[in-house]
Parts: structure tokens; sequence; C-alpha cells
């Protein structure tokens, strides 16, 4: 418990990194490992000491051999027993206490510590990425991506400090200790230490290269999975297993294919550094002996020079594979640098200011956002909605419905015009105290593989439970959650939904997620398609608590089933991006324009995809 309160608390697993993580490498090193140095400098000396251990066990050995060979029994243990002492106390006591000293370095400052504050970082960097990021790549690779490198950048700041700490300290040992015993022996120590290091510098960037490729690989083949997985009803309606398996398959080839080239190359560094190391042992005991043969060395100096000849050859092999673990690290976390390491494209402003509680005035000057193309999206369109007005929305697919209030949110940003609320740009406030300010209910509802309470939590995680239920009530859900159970045996609001609330039925997953909304309780509400899931009888409950949570609320309303909004303030209709009508339903009627068509040629009040080819 004690080491756990020392040493534990060296690194705050948490610390928020400063500023974004830089491109270079090095640099990016330094971002993920910032306010660890302490910590980390702790355990590469305590790394050392342990280094410096082994060559003090052979210096001890060859001071205890030589006082074997020289002194006659009768005086042994009058001449030698300080030394006796010395090398019983320094195995029984010393060294365990270096080495333990070392392993809890290991174990309690880096392991638990380490990881987690580079996962953190690159996740909480990861989230301030605009929708479009993820829109652009698989969840499944970002998720791995994310994992990699974390662990990836532990690895590489452990085999640091417990290999070449250890190895430096050894070998810095080891040359000091050769000096003493015959210049040559250290020099001969040198250049064998050179040619180890050309050796290591020939395969290290090849493995690094390939190590990176071999990420990339492994990342892809998640993806694939993950994107198969997450939508594993479609492959089961469509028949498409076989086909899916295909796919999984040619990227688990790709994978193996660069597993392979990694294996090969690591495969000849083991066998080449395993031939160096061999002639060490040779160099140093051989060069002791002949050196003891003209009377210039001690049998204790042929015990200490073999002793520290075979820990250096064996330790060899060890550091070559610590290296080119540390090396295929590095590859990987270049890799993931890549993905996850490029700047925000949508930030806040230095001089943002936060939203207190608006009115919901919502204005759209002459906006203009084509998705960075030259057509589509919204064309000089504006708009202001009052305070407390109830807007619907409609057009036909893509006219741009959905962009106009992805806007809103600033999920983008304008390319043309701005967007204020309350008289405030977006591009002035900060995305968060924006989106706090707005509640949105979408067709596709978003569950979380947590509980009932949790998902209608998430509209305002301090709520109390009497709130929860209150808002379960008002969004007609209250009668199904109390009978809910998952697959652990949890009933009622402790149920889990599965991911994406598959356990729900689509008309029960869209109450959870008003319900959701009306407990947020923002001035502004969008709604989005938001009862096309449920039946009319469902729909026609749910209808009046909708108008029940519209009071008092500025409410932008986008629907195909026109009979939902036909009774709002005010009706816009959107063709190409542009505004072409608005006026309440009665008025659109009469004015026999686009929105009339629409009604007309509805079939239950659902407006279809024949008016979008019209």
């Amino acid at each position: 418990m004690k080491l756990h309160r020392i040493f534990g608390k060296m690194v705050d697993a948490f610390r928020p990194a400063e500023g974004p993580p830089p491109s270079g490498l090095l640099a990016f090193f330094r971002w993920c490992l910032s306010g660890a140095w302490g910590g980390l400098g702790f355990a590469a000396i305590a790394s050392a000491l342990g280094g410096m251990a082994d060559v003090i066990s052979a210096l001890l050995l060859g001071k205890v051999v030589d006082a074997v060979t020289l002194e006659s029994d009768a005086g042994f243990w009058a001449q030698n027993g300080l030394l006796i002492a010395a090398f019983a106390g320094f195995f029984l006591i010393l060294r365990p206490a270096i080495f333990g000293l070392s392993t809890a370095s290991s174990n309690v400052i880096i392991g638990p510590n380490i990881l987690p504050l580079v996962l953190s970082r690159l996740h909480r960097w990861t989230m301030g990425h605009s929708v479009t990021f993820f829109d652009n790549d698989f969840a499944g690779r970002l998720a791995q991506k994310q994992m990699q490198t974390a662990r990836a950048v532990t690895d590489v700041a452990s085999e640091v400090v417990n290999v070449v700490a250890f190895a430096l300290a050894s070998v810095i040992g080891s040359v000091a200790f050769l000096l003493t015993v015959d210049g040559w022996g250290a020099v001969a120590l040198v250049i064998w230490l050179i040619c180890y290091f050309a050796l290591i510098r020939f395969f290290l960037p090849r493995i690094r290269s390939r190590a990176g490729k071999r990420a990339s690989a492994r990342a892809m083949v998640t993806g694939q999975v993950v994107d198969t997985i997450t939508n594993i009803k479609t492959v089961k309606l469509f028949a498409h297993d076989q086909h899916e398996d295909r796919a999984a398959l040619g990227a688990m080839a790709g994978f193996r294919e660069r597993a392979l080239d990694f294996g090969v190359v690591s495969t000849w560094f083991r066998m080449s550094l395993m031939v160096v190391a061999g002639i060490l042992p040779v160099i140093l005991v051989g060069g002791a002996i002949l050196l003891w043969r003209q009377g210039l060395a001690t049998p204790g100096d042929i015990a200490a020079s073999g002793a520290i000849a075979m820990r250096l050859s064996q330790m060899t092999g060890w550091v070559s594979m610590a290296l080119m673990g540390i090396w295929g690290n590095v590859g990987e976390v270049e890799d993931g640098m890549r993905t996850l390491s490029p700047p925000h494209s949508l930030t806040d402003a230095d001089t943002a200011i936060t939203l207190d509680r608006i009115s919901g005035r919502i204005e759209f000057d002459h906006i203009g956002f084509a998705y960075g193309h030259d057509n589509g999206g919204i064309r000089d369109l504006s708009l202001t909605i009052e305070a407390g007005e109830k807007v619907g929305i409609v057009g036909a697919s893509g006219a741009g419905k959905s962009t106009l209030v992805g806007l809103l949110l600033r999920l983008y940003d304008v390319e043309k015009g701005a967007i204020r609320i309350d008289g405030h740009d977006l591009r002035e406030v900060t995305q968060q105290s924006l989106r706090r300010q707005i509640a949105m209910v979408t067709q596709e509802t978003a569950m979380f593989n947590r509980s009932a309470r949790d998902n209608i939590l998430y509209g305002r995680p301090d709520a109390s439970q009497e709130d929860v239920i209150a808002a379960a009530t008002a969004a007609e859900a209250q009668e199904f959650i109390p009978g809910l159970q998952d697959h652990a045996g949890r009933t009622g609001y402790d149920a889990h939904l599965g991911e994406r609330g598959v356990k729900l039925s689509g008309g029960q997953r869209q109450r959870i997620a008003l319900a959701r909304a009306f407990l947020k309780d923002a001035p502004i509400l969008v709604l989005d398609e938001a009862t096309s899931a449920l039946d009319s009888e469902v729909e026609a409950q749910v209808q009046g608590a909708l108008t029940r949570a519209m009071e008092g609320k500025t409410v932008l309303a986008i629907a195909h089933r026109l009979s939902t909004i036909a009774e709002l303030d005010r009706i816009i209709v959107i063709d190409d991006g542009r505004i072409v009508e608005q006026g309440t339903h009665d008025e659109l009627l009469t004015r026999g324009g686009l929105y009339a068509r629409y009604w007309n040629r509805q079939s239950g009040g659902f407006l279809g995809t024949e008016e979008a080819a019209e």
C-alpha cells in the first residue's frame, strides 16, 4: 500500500496535455509523456543501479576468487572476513533491494500510469475532431489507432527505462573495470560496441518501417471486422456473410503479408546479433587469459572478465530484442500519428464566449455551404426564426434540410454568410455552450450500450431519478421501461439497451431519445423526423408529448410526414438549397405551389421519393 501511495503518485495518469499533438516524432513523444518525466527519471535511475549491480557482482566475484587462490587456509577468514561479509551483504541485502526498487519503478510507476496518460490525451484530442473526421474513417480503426499508439509509446518508455538505462550502466561499468585490468580489454570492448551499434543502425530503420506497415494493416483488419459487426443485421438481411468474409480475409491477407515482411527482417537481425554476441566472450576471456599468462592479471580478473563477458553477451540478445521492440513501436507510433494528430478542422476562436441560457432567436444571414464543392448544399439562404416560434422545414431528399440543422449545431462552419443565435455569431461562441442550448431528436436515434437510465440522463447527467421518470412519462416511454430486462438480469431503468439500442423496437428507441431531449430542456428544440419510426397510434400519443415539450421553445421540425408539422407557426419549403416557399399550412395550400403538390401527393401523410425525382 505504501508503494502505491509513494510510487503510484509520481505520475498523474490523467493530466491533460498542453496544446495539440505535434507532427514531429520526438516532439510527439514529449507531448505524450509531458508531466511524467520525474517518475520516468526515477525509474531510469533505479534501472541503472541494477545495471551497475551486475558489474559490482562480477568485481566481488573476482575479489573472492583472488582471496581463495592467494590466501592460506589458516589465515583466510581472518584476512578476508570483511570481504566475505561484503560479498554476502551485497547479494543478500543490497542487490535484492536494488532490483526490487527497479521492479517497483517499472510495475508501479510506469505500467499503471503511462498507458492511461497517453491514451487519455489521444482520446481527448480525437474527440475534438469534427464529425467530418469520423465520417471519413472506420470507428473501429480509430479506436485501434488510439490503443495502438498509447501502447507503443508506453512500451518505448518502459523499454528505454528498463533496458537501455540498465544496459548503458552495465557497459559503462564494464569499461571502467576493464580499464583497471588492462586498457586493451577496454579498447576491444569499445570496438565490439561500435560493430554492435553499426549492425543495429543497419537493421532498426527497416524494422521501424515494416512495423509501421504491419500496424496499419492490423488497424485495417480491426476496422473491417468492426464495420461488419456493427452492421451485422444488414449483412444477415442481404445474405452477404460470404461477401463480408471475403472482405475480412482480404484485410487479414494484407496484414499477414506485412507481418511476414516484419518477421523476415527481425529473424535476420536476431541471427546477426547472436553472431556478434558470441565474439565478445572469446575476446574478453581470451585476453584476460593472455594477460594472466604474462603475470599481468590475476585469476580473479579472469573470473570477473568472464562474468562480465557472459553477462554482456547474454544481455546483447536481450537488448537487441528490446531495441527491435522499441523501433517496431516507434513505427507504430508514427502510423498512429498520421491518423490521430492532424489539427482540428473546427475549433473555437481564441476570443469565443460561453453562452448562458438564450431566448432562442435564430438568424441565417445569406449563408452558403456546399461541403467544399461547387454545387449542392445551401445557397444564399436567409431566414429569421423568432424566439419561441415553431417552424417546420420541408423539402425533398437532398434539398438541404439536414445541412441547415448541421450548420445550426455548428457541426460544420458556413462557407458564406453567418448564423446568429440571440445576435451571437456561432463562430464567436464555444461549441460546447452552443450545443447545450439545443436539444435534438433524429430519425436514426443514437443509443449507448448502457442502462435506460444512463441513456435518458445523457440529456442532463445531474438530473434526479424523479426527473428521469417524468421525462420518460412525457415521452410515453414509462409504459415499457419497467418491463425491460437484459441478458445479465438487470431490469427496468437498470437494463442495458445493447449496442445502438438493438434490444428495443424503433418506436421504443425513439421514445428514449425523446425522453433524453425532454430532460435536457434546452431553449431550442430540433426534431429531425422525430416520429418517423412510430406507428400511427404511438405517434398520436407522442405528438401530444411533443406539443407540451415545445411550449416556450424555438422549434425546428424537419418532416416528410407533413401531417406532423401542419399545426406549426410557419413552414419553410427548401428546394435545391434555397427557400422557395414559406407560410402557414393553409397559406401554402392556397398558394398551390411545391408544398401543395407534396401534400396532395402524399400517401398516409408521407412525402415519398417521387417528388425528389421530379
